[in-house]
């Protein structure tokens, strides 16, 4: 089960372990074998040093604010979380490529999304497959009890995806559109409808005083 949020200055071991397993990929160089290829590539250190630094600058930057966003487009803090972990650890392998996008922060968004939602369908395969054995899926670390939040619950998970990245992110149309594989005009469409029924919520949920139903 996914574990709660973990501050943004403590990086997960797995990906500190990553940065050691694929050093040669985020240098561009294959490990040196003899004393005399090392002392020709004596700059390699530090060219290491600074391509992990900037992923982790990256990371630091921009996690928590993803786990966030993730948790509010699956509907769980805590998946969410574990999203963006798994996302983040996969960008640490692909840093050389991903850092050159134009949005790395829009692929994370999308390989989470995609991670939870296979993740999530392999939970639900298993307990068809072991009905007895079946669990409610556990909610941790649940967003705070607004009506806003609530009101995202009734999305879909395409208008919701969207309209987090929209919104939350702050991304543009354009930059959401890349982030989710889908075309501009998708992002439009989804976001009127995704609105639309949001505020259909929030107007039933102000005149029931508050609450959504």
């Amino acid at each position: 089960m996914p574990s709660a949020l973990m501050p943004s200055a403590l990086m997960p071991s797995a990906l500190m372990q990553l940065h050691k397993q694929y050093r040669p990929a985020l240098i561009g160089t294959r490990p040196m074998s003899s004393s005399a290829d090392d002392a020709a590539s004596s700059d390699a250190p530090a060219a290491h040093a600074v391509v992990v630094a900037r992923f982790d600058d990256f990371y630091v930057a921009h996690r928590d604010e993803m786990a966030r966003a993730l948790g509010l487009a699956l509907r769980d803090a805590a998946l969410g979380a574990e999203a963006a972990d798994e996302a983040f650890a996969r960008a640490c392998q692909r840093w050389g490529s991903v850092s050159t996008y134009s949005s790395p922060q829009g692929w994370v968004y999308r390989v989470g999304l995609n991670w939870a939602r296979s993740w999530l369908r392999r939970v639900q395969r298993e307990r068809e497959r072991r009905p007895l054995l079946a669990q409610p899926h556990a909610i941790e670390d649940r967003p705070r009890d607004l009506d806003l939040e609530h009101a995202l619950e009734s999305l879909n998970d395409a208008h919701r995806a969207v309209i987090v990245a929209r919104f939350y992110l702050d991304w543009s149309v354009a930059e959401t559109a890349t982030a989710l594989g889908i075309a501009s005009g998708t992002v439009k469409s989804r976001l009127s409808r995704g609105l639309e029924q949001l505020r259909a919520v929030l107007e039933d949920s102000t005149a029931a005083g508050g609450e959504v139903r």
